[in-house]
């Protein structure tokens, strides 16, 4: 399909704040980041349906898509922004309208749960879309040098993100398998990516290079999210495979049954180590304090011999 890019964020532009997936706890968070972004110089609306509540969803299914449908329709909106992830973004796939996403393009930001909608949005339109933070954390307090840096690299300006560096130097990266390789950037977080498989939103893997992150998660789970990947065959399609910090991801005290022993990087080595293809661990992806800004279907390379991953495209216009 063919790659299409949406406009840059420019100073006065107009930012559509909507909730695909879990409501917000405190509504101050939301207020807070709305006047951030206004005192950056961008003008905000809401959804419609922004503040509703439906169990642990934010609002039902066909509340949130509208919300996200009419933003793409709205002609004054130039870029969307997801106040965060949670749980329930694949439900309301049904229901939204690629072709207006495919003809309307705008910048598009978000991650974690937001994952399905980034893969769906691929698949379906060819748009590039960013795995991003939410804007429920753009305030002084929670948004970092660090993910403030790389959210405007990604969406802002006219250049290539360009190398995607170690947020703290003290922090370590790790070489799976040493290699070079280009290709363009898929994936997202580990859990939404497999529930991806067998349904229409599947994710393409075939000579991209993969990006996978998780959180709150332990090995025995991850081992068992890898060995779906790897008989669905899209492991072994990648071109290069990244890997983010995976937050919490150690075994836990509570041994319900069988004791764990294995840990994250154990299983990265059992899968991905045979494949024979360059792959690293550990940088600022996902559920960490400091992440970057990815945008997805734009080239990237990852020099794994050296622990680097380089966005050599711009992912806007």
């Amino acid at each position: 399909m063919e790659k299409i890019k949406p406009k840059r964020l420019e100073k006065g532009d107009t930012i559509g704040i909507i909730a695909p997936a879990s409501p917000h706890y405190n509504r101050s968070d939301i207020i807070r980041g709305i006047e951030t972004l206004q005192e950056w110089g961008y003008k905000v609306i809401t959804g419609e349906n922004l503040h509703n509540k439906h169990e642990y969803l934010a609002g039902t299914d066909k509340e949130r898509a509208h919300d996200f449908n009419e933003m793409f329709r709205n002609e004054e909106v130039d870029a969307i922004f997801v106040t965060h992830g949670g749980y329930g973004s694949a439900r309301m796939l049904r229901y939204i309208d690629f072709d207006l996403v495919r003809k309307n393009p705008k910048i598009f930001i978000g991650y974690s749960d937001i994952t399905s909608l980034h893969l769906a949005i691929q698949k379906y339109t060819g748009l590039v879309t960013f795995h991003g933070p939410g804007m429920a954390g753009f305030n002084p307090e929670d948004l970092t040098e660090y993910r403030k840096e790389y959210v405007f690299k990604a969406l802002s300006q006219q250049e290539p993100i360009g190398e995607i560096r170690k947020a703290n130097e003290k922090k370590w990266i790790n070489c799976i398998h040493k290699g070079e390789v280009e290709g363009e950037l898929t994936g997202g977080n580990l859990t939404l990516v497999c529930a991806s498989l067998g349904t229409p939103y599947e994710i393409d893997t075939k000579g991209k290079i993969l990006f996978l992150e998780e959180v709150w998660t332990e090995p025995w789970n991850i081992d068992h999210m890898f060995t779906h990947l790897y008989h669905a065959g899209k492991l072994q399609e990648a071109a290069g495979i990244v890997i983010g910090e995976c937050t919490d991801c150690g075994p836990k005290k509570l041994d319900p049954g069988f004791h764990v022993t294995f840990s994250l990087e154990d299983i990265l080595y059992d899968f991905i180590e045979p494949l024979g293809i360059p792959a690293i661990h550990g940088l600022p992806i996902g559920h960490t304090k400091d992440l970057a800004t990815l945008p997805m279907g734009v080239n990237a390379k990852l020099d794994a011999t050296n622990k680097k991953l380089y966005v050599t495209e711009s992912g806007t216009k």
